[in-house]
């Protein structure tokens, strides 16, 4: 597949609507905050098609996700999400594609910087609705609750990005793939 601007947007849409609707099976048994299933399509859209598709992919999917179905709430909690999953996917993209990290430090640090984003949005957001939002909280929520996801993440993207990059459908061209063509 050629890198144009059609298959990074046509690429940025399909994320979005992974990112609405993989986290509706999760959410049927209780599962979202364990397993983030919103977080996946937005880390794979950053990393795919670059940091400005993660960022837009990262906005839309909480926004959208909480106006259509309420989940989650719109503030506090959907408000913050924005904020990281913008994060995840701005920083994906930047250090991935843009700076050519190999792909388990540039998820790991695009984890840990939405997991960032998402403390301070918390903070000031709880705060503004009045309920507290300290160290322990952000620990729990960020990494206890969630390892299951955070563990789940690591091991299938890195995966889900190797078989479209050699595949040849993603360009990467430290693969020898240009343009979508094995030269």
């Amino acid at each position: 597949m050629r890198d144009t601007k059609t298959a990074r947007i046509t690429g940025t849409a399909l994320c979005m609507a992974l990112g609405l609707i993989l986290p509706s099976f999760f959410h049927m048994v209780g599962a979202g905050p364990t397993f983030l299933p919103m977080h996946i399509p937005v880390l794979l859209c950053g990393l795919l098609f670059g940091w400005q598709s993660g960022i837009v992919c990262g906005i839309f999917v909480p926004l959208v996700s909480s106006l259509l179905t309420g989940m989650p709430p719109l503030f506090p909690t959907g408000a913050a999400m924005i904020f990281e999953l913008g994060t995840y996917g701005g920083l994906a993209g930047l250090l991935y594609r843009k700076l050519s990290l190999n792909i388990y430090p540039a998820l790991i640090f695009s984890m840990l910087g939405g997991r960032i984003a998402s403390g301070v949005a918390n903070a000031v957001f709880m705060g503004i609705a009045g309920k507290a939002y300290g160290l322990t909280a952000f620990i729990t929520a960020s990494f206890v609750t969630s390892l299951p996801g955070i563990v789940i993440q690591i091991i299938i993207i890195p995966i889900i990005i190797f078989a479209l990059e050699r595949s040849g459908v993603i360009n990467n061209e430290r693969y020898g793939y240009k343009h979508g063509y094995n030269q």
